[in-house]
């Protein structure tokens, strides 16, 4: 079968029979090679207990592959019926204040509930017998967007009973469970595993120790929860894939663990999200980040199984996307690794929550801009696509990027305004401003093949982890450290043996003394001849001998003492920065970091022009993206020639240029 590239996400069950069959010519002339369908349709697969009745997935399925349009099946367990609800209540799940949730939305489930499981074994099983030799069915989409929903979600009795057992096989005693969790403080030793609770809202405070293991078990339940479908479907579908779409940066579950279950993974990529805090223009290197992290969960290229093609909406809605945005969107997402994209969704919807989540096609079912748009993008770019896949983008630097470190810093931020994720995202910006491309790389991936490696705020910190930095400095590499690096052991409980970063001060050549949280205020920062502002935290730092001070505090009561360092290590350089940087220092810095490492831009930077490189073992190819409303110009750089787009060099609003070079 040839590759496909571009699909869309169909829900026949929502219209008439009798307007399928013109919904599948539409899409055959659109370009359109694939749909994904059923993942919300427990109800209509299964109307009763003993009732299963796929007859109508049955026939879109024939009816689309009958057109060349071929098929990727949701298992529905995102949306458990009425019916098995009303007869077994205790499958709903129950939120930190022991507040039931109820029937009415999606996942409304307790993933850990034996009964409910029992009934996804039943459906999964019967719907991979069924699908898994359907020659128009080509891969599997376990639930949906594992995790959205459930963040307080669930501390009931069945979770609590499992909670249990994952620490019994974690910690073997309760002595050491004890030990791990600093239960000494406030007297909150356990004699036995079955005290230990779900944490549901306390009178004040909470363990962090064992809010980092409730996290830890969660993220373990989602992939376990994954797992039991996942295998039934292999039992059944050798021959077809098996993915889940992701949401980018959300962190309930560990997608790293989660991937290692899937043949590749896939995205849910919403530029225009109603949800989203800036505007596209303003938030364009976080739409790039989250692209860049989904590539890193499997270090393979993508797909895209939901990808904007209207406005987005439930109760709010976004802005109408510009002409021409769409078929940005979708560039970039290739641009960044994706080998096939396809649009959520077909047709808006006439009912439920998503009535405004806009589709291809209007309410009315009849073609206009957008399926116009995107049936010209499909045309033009799918010659592209077969050149591009499995083509990787090539990167010199790595962000290094943890699920542990973003739970620790859940439990206690310490300043309302750090986040890590989002201090991990202004790091990459200011690449992303500099057309340096990144990957993000998880703590147990290669180091070795990045020159330069960022690693902001390792707060939890592992004997193994210090060895591989210091080791990755030793051989030559280039590392950042930052503020509350090595704060903690592995279970959360802070370090003792050596003032701060710990073991990492051999190639930090610094230690810290004392800090400051900058709280409701900001602190100044000389680099060079220049003041510049920074944020959130001051670190108080000792240096090493040999240690190079490139900044210093220009306030407060350290004004004069060193902020930001650098110090020789083996044969590579450890810069530590004792402080979030403001946008200005950040770009200075990492310019002047990246200048020191070799690190090039892949171009000249031009305000809202994003550049990326995707290259195979034949050719490099090269793309220009220019987010702006209005024309913009780059460099055109040597030995490329025009692959896409009108005039090299001069890019029209919204528009993407591809270069390629012969390797």
């Amino acid at each position: 079968m040839e590759q496909l590239h571009f699909g869309v996400d169909y829900y026949p069950e929502h219209w008439e029979r009798a307007r399928w069959a013109k919904d599948a010519d539409l899409m055959r002339d659109m370009g359109i090679q694939m749909v994904r369908m059923a993942e919300f349709s427990w109800h209509k697969l299964q109307p009763r207990e003993d009732v299963f009745d796929f007859g109508w997935l049955d026939e879109a399925i024939e009816l689309l592959g009958r057109k060349g349009i071929y098929t990727i099946v949701g298992t529905p367990t995102a949306a458990p019926p009425a019916w098995m609800v009303h007869k077994h209540p205790d499958i709903l799940p129950m939120d930190r204040e022991g507040r039931v949730r109820g029937f009415g939305g999606r996942h409304h489930d307790c993933q850990s509930n034996p009964t409910y499981r029992s009934y996804i074994r039943k459906l999964v099983t019967k719907m991979a017998e069924h699908y898994g030799q359907n020659p128009y069915v080509i891969g599997w989409q376990p639930d949906n967007e594992l995790g959205n929903s459930h963040q307080e979600l669930c501390t009931c009795a069945s979770c609590r009973q499992h909670f249990q057992a994952w620490l019994r096989r974690k910690y073997q005693t309760t002595e050491e469970l004890n030990r791990a969790w600093g239960t000494a403080f406030w007297s909150q030793e356990y004699n036995d595993f079955a005290e230990v609770t779900a944490p549901r809202i306390t009178v004040t405070g909470e363990n962090p120790s064992a809010m980092l293991d409730w996290k830890r078990f969660c993220s373990d339940l989602i992939v376990d929860f994954t797992r039991e479908q996942v295998e039934i479907i292999r039992k059944y579908a050798k021959n077809q894939f098996i993915t889940h779409n992701y949401m980018g940066f959300a962190d309930k579950v560990d997608y790293y663990k989660l991937g290692e279950l899937l043949d590749f993974v896939s995205h849910d990529q919403y530029p225009g999200g109603f949800y989203l805090p800036k505007t596209p223009h303003e938030s364009n290197h976080i739409l790039a980040a989250t692209l860049d992290v989904v590539r890193s969960y499997k270090n393979q290229p993508f797909w895209i199984i939901e990808q904007q093609s209207g406005i987005t909406g439930w109760e709010i809605m976004g802005r109408a996307p510009a002409p021409g945005q769409l078929s940005l969107w979708a560039m970039q997402s290739i641009a960044h690794g994706a080998d096939a994209v396809v649009f959520f969704r077909w047709r808006t919807c006439a009912m439920g929550t998503e009535q405004y989540w806009h589709g291809i096609l209007p309410h009315s079912g009849n073609p206009g801009r957008r399926y116009e748009e995107l049936q010209d993008f499909i045309h033009e770019v799918n010659p592209l696509m077969e050149l591009l896949h499995g083509s990787m983008p090539q990167v010199q630097v790595g962000i290094v990027f943890s699920f542990e470190q973003e739970y620790a810093f859940q439990i206690q931020p310490h300043h309302r305004d750090l986040s890590y994720t989002g201090q991990v995202q202004k790091y990459y910006r200011a690449l992303c401003e500099r057309n340096v491309p990144a990957d993000f790389v998880p703590e147990h991936g290669d180091f070795s093949k990045y020159k330069l490696l960022l690693a902001p705020l390792q707060y939890i910190m592992s004997p193994e982890l210090e060895q591989k930095y210091l080791d990755f400095v030793r051989q030559g590499g280039h590392l950042l450290l930052t503020m509350r690096t090595g704060v903690k052991d592995k279970t959360n409980l802070c370090m003792t043996e050596r003032e701060l970063p710990g073991r990492l001060s051999e190639a930090a050549g610094v230690e810290v003394l004392d800090y400051d949280c900058l709280r409701d205020t900001q602190v100044k920062v000389r680099f060079g001849e220049e003041e510049f502002a920074a944020n959130i935290w001051s670190d108080l730092l000792r240096l090493w001998p040999g240690t190079e001070i490139l900044a210093n505090y220009a306030s407060e009561f350290y004004a004069g003492e060193p902020c930001i360092t650098a110090h020789p290590y083996g044969e590579g350089i450890c810069y530590y920065v004792g402080t979030e940087p403001g946008e200005a220092l950040m770009d200075r810095l990492l310019a002047q970091i990246c200048d020191t490492a070799g690190v090039r831009p892949i171009l000249p930077p031009v305000a809202d022009v994003e550049c990326t490189v995707r290259q195979n073992d034949r050719a490099r190819f090269l793309f220009v993206l220019n987010h702006a409303g209005e024309p913009r110009s780059y460099q055109t750089p040597e030995h490329y020639r025009l692959l896409k787009g009108q005039q090299a060099g001069k890019l029209q609003p919204y528009e993407t240029q591809v270069l390629t070079m012969e390797i």
